[in-house]
């Protein structure tokens, strides 16, 4: 049987899903899962991978060191900012092995895993591994779930042409454009990133080791500016955190975004059963080795989210299950390559910017029809 794939999808409209209870081949969608589930655990592929992380943990420590002498022996050189952008690279791998921590992926051991991903966000990436947490799990429990996945709420970027339309003046202007904008602004992400680790650590909200994860943060930012003002002029100081900022940015948003943007938005009260609203609401990247490194396996979507705590060396191999069991229950299952995706994703964002500044009393028909 083949393979039901997408490669590049102009557009993802809303799609409302009124399965309860029943799969489109008649049988139990949680037996569905559970036989894919079982397929997958009897292949092995949930067996922890340790040594592979253990191996890459230390290559990046070693490539962080190297930096780190590189930039003491540089001294006062515009050569810096090239080390600044390698920094930004290197960082976002460790957000990567964070990120699998958080997943239970590395060790068998939750509580291992959450002094190694807390460790790695916090006093490495300086990201809260507290609010990284919260916010994915919502995410993994609910894609593309308007009101429930944090991933689609309207922040600069507007996701449903419904937040699209409460723009208003230059960010209505902005809010048209948003494909295009995209990715220069990611150039801000790795500074935001940063300071929503500050604000959940020092606000009211409920926070797992608050105080654990404010020294880390207080720490590793204050070693870090220390160190670049204390070895640099102010003006390339300034430069080397703004490179390695932006270069952080958008080197984490280029890995997240191809996922699930442009993909179908489901209504808030949608039923799916946990199968297909995984699958359908995701997108892989195509791609070899060097692919894997480069997304630190997110080009895997589909399979990560089916298998969550599924180390990355084995996302490949459940990949062609997974495929194929999609292939024989009829659910359609997305992939693309990278540049297919990006463009996905400026398209869909360009056509949800359409509804910018609209008036709300004008007839959605009249208005989709003159686009």
């Amino acid at each position: 049987m083949s393979i039901a794939t997408v490669t590049a999808p102009t557009s993802a409209p809303a799609v409302t899903f009124t399965r309860t209870k029943r799969g489109g081949n008649g049988s139990n969608p949680t037996t569905e899962y559970s036989a894919l589930l079982r397929t997958v655990r009897d292949a092995g592929l949930l067996t922890r991978r340790r040594g592979f992380y253990i191996g890459m943990f230390a290559v990046l420590t070693a490539a962080l060191g190297a930096v780190g002498v590189g930039f003491v022996l540089l001294g006062d050189s515009w050569f810096q900012l090239i080390l600044a952008g390698v920094l930004g690279l290197i960082l976002t791998q460790f957000a990567f092995l964070a990120h699998e921590a958080s997943h239970r992926q590395v060790f068998t051991s939750g509580k291992a895993n959450d002094v190694a991903g807390r460790t790695i966000a916090n006093l490495i990436v300086g990201i809260s591994y507290s609010w990284w947490m919260t916010k994915h799990s919502r995410h993994h429990a609910n894609p593309n779930i308007i009101g429930k996945d944090p991933d689609i709420d309207r922040d600069f970027v507007s996701f449903t042409e419904t937040d699209a339309a409460k723009a208003r003046g230059l960010y209505a202007w902005a809010t048209k454009r948003q494909g295009y904008l995209f990715f220069p602004i990611l150039t801000l992400e790795g500074l935001n990133l940063h300071l929503h680790g500050f604000r959940t650590v020092f606000g009211r909200g409920k926070v797992d080791k608050r105080w654990l994860e404010a020294v880390m943060l207080v720490t590793r930012i204050g070693a870090y500016l220390t160190a670049l003002f204390l070895l640099l002029p102010p003006g390339m100081a300034f430069a080397f955190l703004g490179v390695q900022l932006a270069v952080f940015g958008v080197y984490m948003g280029a890995s997240f975004a191809p996922n699930h943007k442009g993909m179908p938005i489901l209504p808030h009260d949608s039923k799916v059963d946990f199968l297909r609203r995984q699958v359908l609401t995701g997108r892989n990247v195509k791609g070899g080795v060097l692919m894997d490194t480069f997304m630190g396996g997110l080009n895997h979507q589909v399979e990560h989210h089916l298998f969550p705590n599924m180390p990355r060396p084995h996302l490949k191999k459940a990949q062609a299950i997974t495929k194929q069991y999609c292939a024989d229950k009829d659910i359609l299952y997305t992939e693309a390559t990278l540049p297919q995706s990006y463009g996905i994703v400026i398209r869909y964002l360009n056509r949800v910017g359409l509804s910018a500044g609209a008036d709300p009393f004008d007839c959605p028909a009249a208005t989709a029809f003159g686009r």
